[in-house]
């Protein structure tokens, strides 16, 4: 009974672990899309469009609205 109480302590401890390791990396991935969005917006201040980018990344221009959209999890008004 004891190796099996071993066993389960040391499961749960591992879950911990990765679920603290997915809690960061969600966070990580929210401040990367926040960053990715802020250059998109940059790239289309200084006159590129969303297929000028999107040519350069190999994705869609709806790949960069998505992009551009999902930022900081508000939506924007769309936009050409």
């Amino acid at each position: 009974m004891e190796a099996q109480d071993d066993a389960r302590s040391a499961l749960l401890g591992r879950l911990k672990d990765v679920r603290a390791a997915a809690v960061e990396h969600a966070r990580i991935a929210r401040e990367l899309a926040r960053e990715r969005r802020r250059l998109i917006e940059e790239l289309l201040a200084q006159g590129l469009s969303q297929s000028d980018i999107a040519r350069e990344l190999g994705v869609s221009r709806q790949a960069i609205q998505k992009m551009v959209d999902v930022g900081d999890g508000e939506p924007r008004p769309w936009r050409k």
